[in-house]
């Protein structure tokens, strides 16, 4: 069932939402080549709980860490660990914050060198215009279909392979709620989006086929043919005549 947020639950979500906004400034300061994903991860926790939030991630469903910090071949869900983000890696960051029973959820995908790689600006150009375009056509009255075929007409335009067993989400009092919404398919299917709804749309591309498998923690998402994986993701409130990004954080 998709819950319409009250007014006084959106105004929650939107604290949650800013949050969320500066935890990712922090960060976006911080990421460099020479440090571990799990000091990434670190920092993040740290930058949460000082503007007196938590992190969603940790402990959801058993998940170890504050953040998701997904490298190279890695679409989401990666673990932080003890591996030194290097020179030219293609790192994820994907945050989700709980600021008093209220979720946001936003990813950004951080390129770690010169941005000199052809293939590499079309997978994070492409990926990131995707959310743009699948938030330009977001109203009152729009069918998730209509989100998922304009992410997978950018994704066509610049070549790149759709993650389809993955996509975004209804959020905001919890942290996964209906509507899932697929990076792909035809306009006009699905449920109807109403006012007061909260998504995050989050389109997951790579370089190659698309086709992903899980490693063996059981958790990380992976390319099947080893390709480079972008994924970006906002929070976002559907309104009579258009929407708010709440959180931000790719377009700001």
């Amino acid at each position: 069932m998709i819950y319409i947020k009250k007014p006084k639950e959106i105004e929650m979500i939107k604290k949650s939402a800013d949050i969320l906004r500066r935890v990712f400034h922090k960060v976006d300061e911080y990421i460099r080549p020479g440090i571990t994903s799990k000091e990434l991860d670190d920092f993040i926790f740290e930058t949460i709980v000082s503007f007196k939030a938590e992190p969603a991630f940790l402990g959801y469903r058993g998940y170890p860490a504050s953040s998701c910090i997904s490298i190279n071949d890695e679409v989401v869900h990666g673990i932080p660990d003890q591996r030194v983000l290097k020179e030219g890696d293609l790192v994820k960051v994907d945050i989700g914050v709980n600021y008093q029973g209220f979720f946001s959820d936003a990813a950004k995908t951080y390129f770690l060198g010169n941005n000199g790689d052809i293939n590499i600006n079309r997978l994070v150009s492409g990926t990131k215009l995707a959310l743009m375009e699948g938030m330009s056509v977001i109203k009152e009255g729009i069918r998730v279909g209509d989100i998922s075929h304009a992410i997978e007409e950018t994704a066509n335009k610049f070549k790149l392979g759709v993650v389809k067993i993955l996509g975004g989400h209804g959020v905001g009092l919890r942290l996964h709620e209906d509507p899932f919404i697929p990076n792909f398919g035809p306009k006009g299917n699905g449920p109807v989006l109403y006012e007061g709804v909260i998504i995050a749309i989050e389109p997951m591309f790579t370089l190659g086929s698309g086709d992903v498998r899980e490693k063996e923690n059981g958790w990380t998402v992976v390319t099947k043919d080893g390709s480079l994986a972008a994924h970006f993701e906002e929070t976002i409130l559907v309104t009579k005549d258009g929407f708010q990004n709440l959180t931000k954080v790719v377009y700001g």
